[in-house]
């Protein structure tokens, strides 16, 4: 097995390599975390699995997201610059996400961002985030900062419930011709979108996620449709991320995701969680699993609680959370 010792081994040309060598890169974060986390050590062990023959991405182990909420998920003892957590109720344990060098997550989410939309400073960036600015700890708002900082613009920021100054800014903005990026959770996006439909054609509309509890729950299209038919855009856009990962997959439209290259999205049976499926021609429908590289001092390989559709072209849709998606008879759970 091949012996890897630091971040600058693997991780000093990650954002930058070429993406047809993506599984050489995969297998020896595999084999560092491997080496160097004893939780996941543990997990592969219990999955029977021998290190020694994972020679492609199928054969490797992905960790239950889960164990983000029972056990410190840590690649190299390090004390840690940033902690993410989950958002949730006060009756459930939030995911924590130790990250080691807050400058990985800097470089992970400005270069993705970059990848699909371009240089921030292009951009007017307004974040509608009111449930996430409202705690600590959110991976989300720390990425949303940084990209305000770097936009630049007098009138980038962060608006708590101020609708109508919102409101007057967004106006203010598109006579301007100002491009404009609107980041939201779903649940304030929505809120805005009845109180002050304003026709917006210069403004990007991307929706993060999440009622938080606070609108009855919506599929995605009826979603967009309604933030469409308020703002008189056509097409809505849409962030994929989590506690758990440090990239960040974008969909322009119709909710279908693209990641950056160190990031990469597989199907995985969800009657057989050590099971993925090869990719068909047109569509392969199952359980999320994410090879997030950025992730190199905790876990890159996460088996998540999406369902979703993965098409041939390396694009995906996200259909809902799995049923009963803990995954049973794992004793390392109980630890």
């Amino acid at each position: 097995m091949n012996k890897i010792s630091s971040y600058n081994d693997i991780a000093k040309g990650l954002f930058d390599f070429n993406i047809s060598a993506f599984e050489t890169v995969a297998l020896d974060v595999f084999r560092f975390q491997y080496e160097n986390n004893s939780i996941y050590r543990q997990f592969v062990s219990l999955t029977s699995s021998n290190p020694e023959q994972i020679n492609t991405i199928s054969d490797i182990p992905f960790l239950p997201i889960q164990f983000f909420k029972t056990h410190e998920i840590k690649t190299t003892a390090f004390s840690y610059e940033l902690l993410f957590e989950s958002s949730g109720t006060t009756q459930t344990t939030p995911s924590r996400h130790y990250v080691k060098d807050a400058g990985i997550y800097t470089q992970s989410f400005s270069k993705g961002f970059a990848q699909f939309y371009g240089d921030p400073s292009g951009y007017c960036i307004i974040g509608l985030l009111p449930s996430y600015l409202e705690r600590q700890h959110s991976s989300l708002v720390v990425m949303v900062d940084e990209l305000i900082k770097q936009s630049g613009h007098p009138q980038s920021g962060f608006y708590l419930y101020e609708q109508q100054k919102l409101a007057d800014t967004l106006v203010d903005l598109e006579n301007n011709k100002q491009k404009t990026l609107l980041i939201g959770v779903t649940f304030a996006l929505l809120d805005f979108a009845e109180a002050f439909p304003i026709p917006l054609k210069n403004t990007i509309i991307m929706e993060t996620g999440g009622m938080k509890g606070r609108r009855t729950e919506m599929t995605r299209a009826e979603v967009h449709d309604e933030l469409k038919n308020a703002f008189t855009v056509s097409h809505i856009h849409s962030e994929y991320g989590m506690t758990e990962l440090l990239s960040q997959a974008y969909s322009k439209g119709e909710g279908i995701f693209y990641c950056p290259p160190w990031m990469k999205i597989f199907i995985r049976d969800e009657e057989d969680p050590m099971h993925m499926p090869a990719p068909s021609a047109a569509k392969t429908r199952g359980a999320v699993n994410v090879i997030d590289l950025a992730n190199i001092y905790s876990c890159s390989f996460i088996a998540t609680e999406d369902a979703g559709l993965l098409y041939s072209d390396g694009g995906f849709e996200v259909l809902g959370r799995i049923d009963n998606s803990d995954i049973r008879g794992c004793s390392l759970m109980a630890m």
